[in-house]
């Protein structure tokens, strides 16, 4: 299977788990993209809308990318009701978007699956002059309020946790300034989330490198994951940092 499709095997709990952005970070993003109804923007891999209704509301021309056939129908009909919703079910390394141009080019955890080489020089040429591209992604840290909770869970990963495939996708984003893009600058955000145990599975599950757990160890995992959450009062925090980079194509 190609790995990049292994979130549309989840839409549902996909929708339901994977962290939403927050509101300073969009206000940031458009007021320094200046996208209003006027402006074209184009959303790699939006999965299940994590990061596209605010940009809808702009009233742009928005356009998604979406690999993933489910995805695809699954974020269709979410945003339906929008006149200026609009996607495409297809790869973007290899999709021919013709004349196309755009005002915004954005990811959410979505870019650093594509090659540097593909999507940073693919992108620029897909803006129009002046034209921003955002990359966003939510770096969570759930050891510094949780210690003793996240030793117990580490021994858990140790034991049981022995996936297919493995998440190896990394990216530098300050690479962009090798392709063109310059005013390369990154803006961070901060919030807090809380989980019971059950919570906590549900989103775990929607990792690419969980999805692939199989048996005998996938049961064993979240069983050990349960247990250990349950016995330290049922709750785990997360300590978000929401980052934003940003560039320009001159």
């Amino acid at each position: 299977m190609d790995f990049r499709k292994i979130f549309d095997t989840v839409p549902d709990q996909f929708d339901r788990w994977r962290p939403r952005y927050c509101e300073e970070l969009f206000r940031d993003l458009i007021g320094y993209s200046g996208l209003d109804s006027g402006k074209s923007a184009l959303e790699i891999g939006p999965g299940t809308g994590q990061a596209t209704e605010p940009v809808l509301k702009t009233g742009c021309l928005y356009l998604a990318i979406e690999l993933g056939e489910h995805l695809a129908e699954y974020t269709r009909n979410k945003f339906k009701s929008y006149i200026n919703f609009h996607l495409v079910n297809a790869d973007f390394e290899t999709h021919d978007f013709g004349r196309q141009k755009f005002d915004l080019v954005y990811s959410a955890a979505t870019i650093q699956w594509i090659p540097e080489k593909i999507a940073f020089p693919k992108v620029f040429q897909l803006l129009n002059g002046g034209g921003t591209l955002a990359m966003m992604l939510t770096q969570g840290d759930y050891k510094t309020p949780n210690e003793s909770l996240h030793s117990k869970i580490q021994n858990v990963y140790s034991k049981y946790f022995h996936p297919e495939q493995r998440y190896t996708c990394e990216l530098d984003y300050s690479n962009v300034l090798n392709y063109g893009f310059i005013d390369f600058e990154c803006r961070q955000y901060y919030k807090t989330r809380e989980f019971n145990a059950d919570e906590y599975i549900g989103y775990i599950g929607t990792h690419s490198d969980h999805i692939t757990l199989k048996e005998p160890f996938k049961s064993k995992f979240y069983e050990g994951i349960k247990k250990v959450i349950l016995e330290a009062g049922n709750k785990i925090i997360f300590k978000d940092t929401i980052i934003l980079y940003l560039a320009r194509k001159p």
